[in-house]
């Protein structure tokens, strides 16, 4: 697929400001969207919106389908009876710089609670058809869904693999007893699902208005604790306890000199082949409902996957195994006609990899940021490297910022050394040709002028800011996906320079 010559911002609904603790589809994401468009923007990019679980991370999710309910907008509540004027207003002393994220799952889930209850005390309600209707087209996803989450209430959070074994290897009668029993709780979570998509599709709504397109993201992999494995156990390499017996991982890389353990449970790609891959069409079809172009996370890894032992202390201990390829793409197509997806083909990248990408004609991605180093791959990141097929990104959401990448040590950060990164600023500096201008505008500059189709700039790179607002730092499992910007950061000088820089370069 051809992407027209455009650019956009990179910005998770996390980091949006509000004083809830955490974004959400309120007033801030429509001012946001004002900003988009007043500096000339067409992408607004997001990560994984689903429910988080482990480490708060959009990328260890407990539903594939499901919505993270931290983004509902209390005040949209308010304005539907279902809350009070004293309930919006009861939030504590948030943090304005950073999620809280304890506290603010605890504020949050009281109101939600509190607005079900009124939703359903009111049986004659005018939204209670559009719930109904929801919940029907949903049902093959949200039931599953909200059984999980109830049954994880009940067993104190904890993982479904320690559940007892009728409900943990959905013995009918047992689900049968426990839908009866949970009930209530079950309602709880198709009204908050609700909730999320309806306030989603306003969302979506206004960038449409604005003719802004809006790019979602599909992790390759699933958490182990989630209702999509509990629910298609099959699907995936586990034990007869439901255990993983091979993980998700990646060998040594530019984070960690002994590779990244990503835990997830490996897919059996053979009996998803059995099924015409049929669960993957439903999750790519609902994720092309929500957004109009969609990022796939780790796409070499449907070329070739970093098998790891469940066993292993490292990722180092893994292996690569041929991935299900382009049988796997052409029953996607087959199905679902237009595939608008951006491969994020970082990280080991074979002919093999290139040459599936290149088969479905999906863009690739490149990172200014790993252009001048001494990764083998580093030549094919510099723009006169570029195809118009590309995606161009200052950083990303794994990366420190621009500013910070280029003022810290970065020792301990990467496998840098200090003789590597001297070298890295020299060349870097030799190549973009600048001494003292700041260094997140050059980026900026450089990745609009590029010849790529798409540019995409993460908003901490606009603002100039340091490490302090990194989003990631892989291989760590605390103190991510914690950044917010603040309200008034969005000045008119940002939104003239960048519209000025995107008029110049054809955006």
């Amino acid at each position: 697929m051809i992407f027209p010559r455009c650019s956009g911002i990179l910005l998770h609904v996390t980091s949006l400001p509000g004083g809830h603790g955490i974004g959400d589809f309120g007033e801030s994401a429509y001012e946001f969207i004002e900003f988009l468009a007043g500096s000339g923007q067409k992408i607004w990019q997001v990560l994984p919106l689903n429910p988080t679980g482990y480490g708060d991370s959009p990328y260890q999710c407990f539903s594939a389908f499901a919505g993270n309910p931290l983004f509902i907008d209390l005040g949209a509540l308010r304005g539907e009876g279902l809350l009070s004027a004293a309930d919006v207003a009861s939030a504590p002393n948030f943090p304005d710089d950073h999620v809280a994220y304890d506290r603010v799952i605890a504020f949050k889930q009281d109101l939600l609670r509190k607005a079900a209850r009124a939703f359903f005390a009111d049986q004659a309600g005018a939204d209670r058809r559009a719930f109904d209707t929801f919940c029907q087209k949903g049902r093959e996803w949200l039931e599953d869904y909200a059984l999980f989450m109830a049954c994880k209430k009940a067993y104190n959070d904890t993982a479904w693999v320690h559940w007892d074994a009728g409900i943990r290897q959905r013995d009918p009668s047992v689900l049968k007893k426990w839908q009866n029993e949970l009930s209530a709780e079950l309602e709880y979570h198709r009204f908050v699902q609700f909730q999320f998509f309806r306030q989603w599709e306003k969302v979506r709504d206004r960038c449409r208005r604005h003719g802004i397109s809006l790019m979602g993201d599909i992790p390759i992999y699933v958490a182990h604790d989630s209702a999509d494995v509990w629910t298609h156990p099959e699907l995936f390499r586990l034990d007869e306890r439901g255990q993983p017996t091979a993980i998700a991982g990646v060998p040594p890389d530019y984070f960690s000199a002994t590779g990244q353990l990503w835990g997830n449970p490996l897919y059996r790609w053979d009996v998803s082949a059995f099924s015409g891959h049929r669960w993957w069409i439903d999750r790519c079809r609902a994720s092309l409902g929500m957004f109009d172009l969609v990022r796939l996370d780790h796409f070499r890894g449907f070329e070739a996957y970093w098998e790891v032992p469940a066993t292993a202390s490292t990722a180092a201990e893994g292996k690569w195994v041929k991935g299900p390829g382009a049988e796997f793409f052409r029953v996607l197509q087959a199905e679902l006609k237009e595939l608008p997806f951006v491969a994020e083909n970082l990280g080991v990248i074979t002919p093999g990899v290139e040459a599936l990408r290149n088969g479905f004609g999906f863009p690739g991605m490149s990172l200014l940021q790993f252009a001048f180093g001494k990764d083998p791959q580093g030549p094919t990141f510099r723009p006169h490297n570029y195809s118009r097929e590309l995606v161009a990104y200052t950083g990303g959401h794994d990366n420190d910022t621009t500013p910070g990448w280029w003022t810290s040590s970065g020792v301990g950060e990467s496998t840098r050394t200090e003789h590597d990164i001297r070298e890295e600023h020299e060349l870097t500096r030799a190549y973009l040709g600048f001494q003292n201008e700041e260094v997140n505008w050059i980026f900026i500059r450089t990745v609009l002028a590029s010849v790529a189709n798409t540019a995409i700039v993460p908003l901490q790179d606009l603002l100039g800011l340091g490490s302090e607002a990194r989003m990631n730092l892989p291989g760590t499992v605390s103190g991510n996906w914690r950044w917010r910007y603040k309200a008034d950061s969005l000045t008119k000088e940002i939104r003239e320079n960048l519209l000025a820089l995107t008029l110049l370069y054809d955006r």
